[in-house]
């Protein structure tokens, strides 16, 4: 039986259980990216820190109560952008791959416009994660080419179900969702959608059909941490938000601004019990 940090689900009290898919029901897409940051020789987690700081600002401040409107690339990057289904594959890869490659923005990023008018500067993101780890901190690039379409393969690729997860024993004594930024809505061509692993779609209907309900962010038109993703997840499935866990691979902020949501938030920790 699975089981999580302060939540073992065949004791559960929750009518409704909403999963996270990667990090959770499939291995976290970041692990492959370490993967393809060494193919490129760059410094562990460089790119990771690229891509996931803005999820990480955009949830200290909705935990905040405050709105992000404006972060650089920000929401309106093209990893963002394409999760929510507003651009097309093409490009996405070209926009994709020009933002990696910005070193000026890799090694020194300035975030402004916060909704209620005052700035918030962040120098150095990953020197930054560099003091906060103990790392020393390496000499970064002053050039780089990062091939977007190859980092997707990566990640695609590397995404194997989490072998710790079960959810058969659950099914009918919970409504089981899954509330995951996503790709479903890309019209992908044959040839492309071979190249990526998507020969049953980006969501392939054996992980659909794990689920009572599949909240995919690109056919819905927003994404996590939106709140309105979170509350829409649980108006589909007639249930209030305190009728519901939330399991995710999380970060602090995320789980306070989930918990203001009335949603109960664990941080997932994948243990055989």
């Amino acid at each position: 039986m699975l089981s999580y940090i302060g939540l073992s689900l065949a004791n559960s009290s929750f009518p409704a259980i909403i999963f996270d898919i990667g990090g959770v029901v499939l291995r976290s897409p970041f692990i492959a990216i370490t993967k393809y940051e060494r193919e490129l020789g760059l410094p562990e987690n460089y790119l990771n820190c690229s891509m996931c700081v803005i999820t990480l600002l955009e949830s200290r401040l909705f935990s905040q109560g405050r709105t992000l409107t404006s972060v650089g690339s920000g929401s309106q990057g093209a990893w963002q952008k394409f999760e929510r289904g507003e651009i097309p594959l093409s490009e996405f890869y070209e926009s994709f791959s020009r933002e990696l490659s910005d070193t000026t923005k890799g090694n020194l990023w300035h975030v402004e416009e916060i909704s209620w008018g005052s700035q918030l500067t962040i120098y150095d993101r990953y020197s930054k994660y560099c003091k906060r780890k103990g790392l020393k901190v390496p000499p970064l690039q002053k050039t780089l080419n990062v091939n977007g379409r190859e980092v997707k393969f990566f990640v695609e690729h590397g995404r194997l179900r989490n072998p710790d997860l079960k959810l058969g024993s659950s099914t009918g004594r919970y409504k089981i969702i899954a509330l995951t930024n996503n790709f479903a809505k890309a019209d992908v061509p044959p040839e492309e959608a071979k190249f990526l692993g998507w020969g049953d779609g980006a969501t392939p209907s054996h992980l659909r059909a794990l689920f009572d309900d599949f909240c995919d962010s690109s056919t819905l038109g927003m994404r996590k941490p939106e709140p309105e993703f979170y509350l829409l997840a649980c108006e589909r499935n007639g249930i209030q938000p305190d009728q519901a866990v939330f399991l995710d691979d999380i970060g602090m902020w995320e789980l306070v601004f989930i918990e203001r949501l009335r949603i109960a938030a664990k941080k997932a920790q994948l243990t055989e019990t």
